[in-house]
């Protein structure tokens, strides 16, 4: 199989804007708070700064060709290629690594941020998946952007 994460690649103007956001919201906000508080405040950083993002979009699989009932829930996806996993905890794990992985895996997107807003600085993983020739059906075609009413200011 030809499915490998990569971890260095040179970085691009997009994934250094998301980043550039969650960085002022860890400024502002320091460690300590729940997921949710880091994930309403990126959302309107993301609106200050112009990026375009779809917030707690419903990832669907699939096998064999068939839509599962089961489905991923990622947190972020900006740009609408780049998937964002955000985090609070006091330390990022190979599983906070695996479940962004499976979002790449699933939507077949390369370019994947993992942010961890527990840590006395904002910890950031990039993963750029190298994923296999996408199948007949275009997955990504599944995935309608979604509005929340946080983003429609």
């Amino acid at each position: 199989m030809n499915q490998r994460p990569v971890t260095e690649e040179p970085r691009d103007p997009e994934t250094y804007a998301i980043i550039g956001a969650a960085m002022e919201v860890h400024r502002e906000l320091g460690p300590g708070f729940l997921e949710a508080v880091y994930q309403d405040a990126l959302e309107i950083e993301f609106r200050l700064r112009s990026i375009p993002n779809d917030r707690e979009i419903k990832l669907p699989l699939f096998y064999k060709g068939e839509l599962l009932e089961t489905f991923y829930r990622a947190d972020f996806r900006c740009f609408g290629q780049i998937m964002i996993e955000l985090k609070a905890a006091s330390q990022l794990t190979g599983v906070d690594e695996s479940q962004l992985l499976n979002y790449l895996k699933a939507t077949h997107f390369r370019r994947g941020l993992l942010l961890n807003f527990g840590r006395s600085s904002l910890e950031v993983r990039r993963l750029v998946f190298d994923p296999p020739p996408a199948p007949d059906v275009v997955v990504n075609s599944h995935i309608p952007p979604q509005e929340s009413s946080a983003s429609i200011l």
